[in-house]
């Protein structure tokens, strides 16, 4: 589906981007300079409409992009004791962007999450089968997982929204502390389940031509096919440390380290390959972008 929008063709780009200090924010604009694409980051906050209007009327954006939002530090659990501060910037504060934005023909790039399934019996671990773009969210585990379910039924009411809905998200920076990479490296003990993923590096670009093509409605914003914990850090012990070690450990065991469920699924990504056939496959997509780029070790 695509948006009628003000960024037609005719006009050159200029995006106006919300997340300035968040990971994904930062690495949009970094994009946006080595692709000479006209942006500035926005300034007002995502709960007080008159300052988006503000920062519109000012920039005059063909397309916004929202990396914006809380998911809590060190990590979601966080958002279990902040619920009125989550529910501030990731419901009220993108709902908020999300109708600003239709009242001024804009198309509004938000990136989401996946996180808002778990698998089930019609979509069990390891069959390949995944959770598609219209299937309704399953997993009510976390009180983070639960606003941007709610917040992503709500925009499916805005012809203007392009969902992204991203997962556990990777990128070739290996000293990012938000890198999943990174994060599993740094844990005493991890689970190990295949899962859907984002490579950032390809993915990001990808959400440029989007926005440059229009396009609106949810979309599963990770790479084909799953990978495993395990299968990552082998990847990391190949390329990057070969004496590098792990210790596995059951869900039950990582429950009680945790305040909150973690989600773990496989995402249909047809959609999205079907409207970018070069889309890789994670495993595919970690070698190239983030593995081999990195690489340190002789053997690999």
């Amino acid at each position: 589906m695509g948006f009628l929008a003000n960024g037609s063709s005719e006009k050159p780009l200029k995006f106006l981007i919300y997340g300035r200090t968040g990971w994904i924010g930062g690495l949009l604009g970094k994009h946006c300079e080595s692709k000479g694409i006209d942006f500035e980051y926005g300034s007002g906050r995502l709960e007080n409409r008159m300052s988006l209007e503000s920062d519109i009327a000012t920039v005059k954006p063909t397309h916004v992009f929202n990396a914006a939002g809380v998911t809590g530090r060190p990590n979601v659990d966080w958002c279990e004791c902040h619920k009125v501060e989550t529910i501030r910037t990731n419901v009220v504060g993108t709902l908020t962007l999300a109708d600003v934005c239709r009242d001024k023909g804009l198309v509004l790039i938000n990136y989401a999450t996946g996180c808002i399934f778990e698998y089930d019996a019609t979509h069990p671990v390891e069959s390949g089968v995944g959770f598609k773009e219209e299937d309704i969210p399953n997993f009510t585990g976390s009180f983070y997982s639960k606003t941007k379910a709610m917040v992503e039924e709500l925009l499916k009411n805005y012809e203007n929204v392009c969902t992204l809905r991203v997962r556990m998200p990777i990128s070739s920076d290996l000293a990012n502390p938000r890198n999943f990479i990174t994060k599993i490296t740094r844990y005493d003990k991890v689970v190990n389940i295949p899962n859907s993923m984002t490579i950032l590096d390809e993915l990001l670009p990808i959400s440029i031509e989007m926005a440059k093509r229009n396009l609106t409605g949810i979309w599963n914003f990770t790479n084909p096919g799953v990978v495993s914990h395990n299968e990552i850090l082998e990847m990391y012990r190949d390329y990057i440390d070969s004496n590098f070690t792990w210790k596995n450990f059951t869900l039950e065991e990582q429950a009680k380290v945790i305040v909150a469920p973690r989600s773990n699924n496989e995402l249909d990504a047809n959609k999205l390959k079907k409207e970018f056939p070069q889309l890789l496959s994670i495993k595919e997509s970690l070698i190239k972008y983030v593995f081999e780029p990195n690489k340190k070790t002789v053997a690999a």
